[in-house]
């Protein structure tokens, strides 16, 4: 009889160059599980956007799996109990998933391999969120890097990628009748107040959805990149960062389709926007080998020096920023567009950013902590990442005294004001700027000082 495999679903919801289905489809018969257990990843549980985001996914993988004659079984956690149970339910031998690198997440993964084993099953774990795996990448000296550029270097001087593979044409379940589940409805991922009405018209979560992203931007768009993608005012990023976030496209899958639209060469012969792009799935992968070598720094800063810094206690300041009433048009248009959407323009994140941490001077974990709650594509290592390069106090980071002046960044990405006129109404309502901006320049380099100066 051959082998039963539960195939254990987390951010990786595509069924297309999905590793671990994969193996277990080549192996025999297939369970496949998704088990909701946000307490397992405190202190960084889904945020609401992203939860509202998961409902519609993990509708689609279901949809695909029913296709291939395989549903979905979703249980509640603890993640172990219920994999165990489902192991006596189903007369699994295996358990396999692919890898997530969140600290608190590779924590309760190491356990649960450890037990299972124990148990006398085959636990497998995979490679399929990342090109490479981050314990694979490493300076000459065997040390993690901790500056970008010679991390893309290192990575354009090995093989490519694996080409991606397709999905299974069909999946042999463990048996005519499947486990029970629960209903997606019944894991209260939605909201109780329908705030998500502008997400539904912006997005398609789940795998055709991403698909389609990728398809619209290989056009137009990808030859347009080096420019476009700094102008919010314009459609001239790809919009596939939540789509990569819950795995419904692989990197794989993103790397070797824009290869293919600029001709086939390798990366490291690829010039132009193909390039450029590239390099942001660079960016995203150098997020991801900080945040597995570094554990710490979704709470403190990469810098110990920053733990010094002088942050200010300014609720009011604080709200006005979340709620885009800062008076800076670009910065309100920003926090606008993320309230409405679940997503902000990468060039308008960086501003937001800088705004908070350097005109207001509150502590990037407070951006941090709303984005995480309010982003669709919030992931652990990008989230991090951008927010400690913002206050200049994390890898590769942009130092604290570059401070981006919200009026000339708008000058020079916005110069219509279109991407303003979208999202903010400048009528008799609208706010006076909360700070001066000279003033508060002046104000966070000061309080720089108390972070550079030298221990008596």
């Amino acid at each position: 009889m051959a082998a039963v495999t539960l195939v254990w679903f987390r951010h990786d919801l595509r069924l297309d160059d999905n590793p671990a289905v994969l193996a277990a489809a080549a192996r025999g018969r297939v369970v496949p599980v998704f088990i909701w257990a946000p307490d397992e990843e405190a202190p960084w549980q889904p945020g609401a956007a992203s939860r509202w985001w998961l409902h519609q996914s993990l509708e689609s993988l279901a949809a695909g799996l029913e296709k291939l004659g395989c549903p979905l079984v979703i249980r509640r956690g603890p993640t172990l109990e219920a994999l165990q149970q489902l192991v006596k339910e189903t007369g699994a031998t295996h358990v396999a998933w692919n890898r997530r690198y969140e600290p608190a997440v590779v924590k309760r993964d190491t356990a649960i391999k450890q037990a299972l084993t124990q148990d006398g099953l085959t636990a497998e774990s995979f490679g399929g969120g990342l090109l490479y795996e981050p314990v694979h990448v490493a300076t000459k000296q065997g040390k993690p890097y901790q500056v970008f550029t010679p991390f893309w270097r290192a990575l354009l001087a090995r093989d490519e990628p694996a080409e991606p593979r397709a999905a299974p044409r069909k999946l042999e379940p463990a048996r005519a009748q499947p486990p029970k589940s629960v209903t997606i409805e019944s894991l209260g991922l939605l909201p109780a107040i329908d705030w998500a009405g502008t997400m539904r018209k912006t997005w398609s979560p789940g795998e055709a959805g991403a698909a389609k992203r990728l398809k619209a931007f290989l056009g137009k768009p990808l030859d347009d990149y080096g420019s476009g993608r700094d102008r919010p005012d314009h459609a001239g990023t790809s919009s596939l960062s939540p789509h990569l976030h819950f795995g419904e496209i692989s990197p794989r899958r993103v790397w070797h389709a824009v290869r293919a639209a600029a001709g086939g060469k390798p990366a490291a012969k690829l010039a132009g926007s193909p390039e450029v792009y590239l390099r942001e799935l660079g960016w995203r992968e150098f997020a991801n080998h900080l945040l597995y070598h570094f554990p710490h720094t979704p709470e403190a800063p990469l810098r110990a020096d920053y733990a010094r810094f002088p942050w200010a206690d300014d609720p009011v300041g604080l709200r006005a920023w979340q709620r885009g009433r800062t008076g800076f048009p670009i910065v309100d248009a920003g926090m606008r567009q993320l309230w409405a959407t679940g997503w902000m323009h990468n060039r308008v994140r960086m501003i937001v950013a800088s705004f908070l941490v350097k005109d207001l001077r509150i502590s990037w974990l407070e951006g941090a902590r709303w984005f995480w709650d309010t982003l669709v594509d919030a992931d652990l290592a990008a989230n991090t990442l951008g927010w400690q390069w913002a206050a200049g106090c994390g890898a590769d980071a942009a130092p604290y005294f570059r401070i981006f002046n919200p009026t000339s960044q708008q000058q020079k990405f916005d110069p219509d004001e279109a991407y303003i006129d979208r999202w903010v109404a400048r009528d008799a309502n609208y706010p006076e700027p909360i700070v001066d901006h000279a003033e508060a320049r002046k104000l966070a380099l000061a309080a720089l000082k108390q972070v550079t100066k030298k221990e008596a």
